[in-house]
């Protein structure tokens, strides 16, 4: 073979070897969100008790990330066709400014997700018997190639459901904004509770929700120091709920609920503070025996409440350890009639109750 000859078939390999090369990665890229997708349907379909699968996956390698679209999650025994998870659009990605921080980490932003649960489809048991909660988040969490660092939520809704209730019962919370930072502690190791969490949203009634406090994720049971607030909501609006449980409506007035939770080593303290303002209960509507119940519901209500402020409040207090939390039912008398005759329950989250708090009971507990 002459030298030219050789030189053209060298410079032929040349150009084909990494022609090849090239339409093998093109070809790779365009089935890789067929790859993710059937792998995240494999992971949903995995889970004991549940089903559910994805319509789409979206692919952006240079961003460092992919979106799952249209993600549902529902139990197998489920008789109504209402998702128990839905989320139309999850993006999942690097977190790029952690690896300044010699961090490889991810993030986590939901547009418009739903957790709807329907009272009858959770109490149903599959024949493979209860599903585990930790079943499914873990699986969600495998869905996540790397350690969860910020998480964030737009628009999103969560919702209690019970279909046998006349007429049905729809607790909800809608326009739900969650932000959540440093969950793997990449930044400010020093402190003891690392991680900011933020949400927002609109209940039932209109009410106003607030969520914010400090978490510790990375031990195996987290630390925290949480404060939650609903003010504002139209007593009418829980109608459903309150006559189907207790026989009671009102006809007019606002609904509060307070709550501060600490959580230090596995020993948690708090309290829940439900405020009740300015209500009547007997509506025009209302039937003989109906109308009877609410008449003595009312004549307490009248005794205990706050005439000052026209408040009914009490503070319900817990404490223990997360397997076994007690709530103290004398402290929840008394503190009824402390706010009927000695002082009104503020409006707001207390702030008395710390992280701190949490640590010093569980260190008494020890001492015993």
């Amino acid at each position: 073979m002459s030298a030219h000859k050789k030189r053209k078939k060298y410079q032929r390999k040349r150009y084909t070897i990494p022609l090849i090369l090239i339409v093998l990665l093109i070809a790779f890229r365009l089935y890789l969100p067929t790859l993710v997708k059937n792998y995240v349907n494999k992971v949903l379909a995995d889970i004991p008790g549940y089903y559910g699968q994805v319509d789409d996956i979206d692919i952006s390698l240079i961003r460092g990330a992919y979106v799952i679209k249209g993600m549902y999650l529902d139990k197998v025994s489920a008789d109504s066709k209402t998702p128990f998870l839905n989320f139309p659009e999850t993006d999942i990605s690097v977190e790029w400014r952690s690896l300044f921080d010699g961090r490889i980490v991810s993030e986590i932003s939901m547009n418009s997700p739903e957790v709807i649960y329907v009272f009858e489809d959770q109490q149903q048991t599959t024949e493979e018997g209860e599903p585990d909660a930790e079943d499914w988040t873990k699986a969600l969490t495998d869905l996540v190639p790397l350690e969860i660092n910020h998480f964030e939520v737009f628009n999103g809704k969560l919702a209690f459901v019970q279909l046998q209730a006349d007429p049905n019962i729809d607790l909800y919370i809608n326009k739900l904004n969650l932000n959540a930072n440093n969950l793997r502690n990449v930044k400010e190791k020093q402190r003891t509770l690392p991680s900011t969490i933020q949400a927002n949203g609109i209940s039932i009634g209109q009410g106003k929700v607030n969520l914010e406090g400090k978490m510790n994720l990375i031990k195996e049971i987290p630390d925290m120091d949480i404060a939650f607030s609903l003010e504002e909501a139209e007593a009418s609006a829980l109608n459903d709920f309150t006559n189907y449980y207790a026989g009671l409506d009102f006809e007019k007035g606002s609904v509060g609920v307070y709550s501060e939770v600490a959580i230090a080593d596995g020993y948690m303290k708090g309290y829940v503070k439900p405020l009740l303002t300015d209500t009547k209960l007997i509506g025009k509507e209302d039937g003989f025996l109906e109308t009877l119940w609410e008449g003595f519901v009312g004549v307490f209500k009248f005794i205990l409440k706050n005439q000052g402020t026209d408040t009914v409040a009490t503070r319900v207090p817990f404490e223990g350890d997360l397997n076994k939390v007690k709530t103290g039912i004398w402290p929840t008398v008394t503190n009824i009639f402390k706010n009927a005759w000695i002082k009104a329950f503020t409006g707001q989250v207390d702030q008395d109750i710390d992280f701190k708090d949490a640590f010093q009971e569980d260190k008494k507990k020890k001492k015993k």
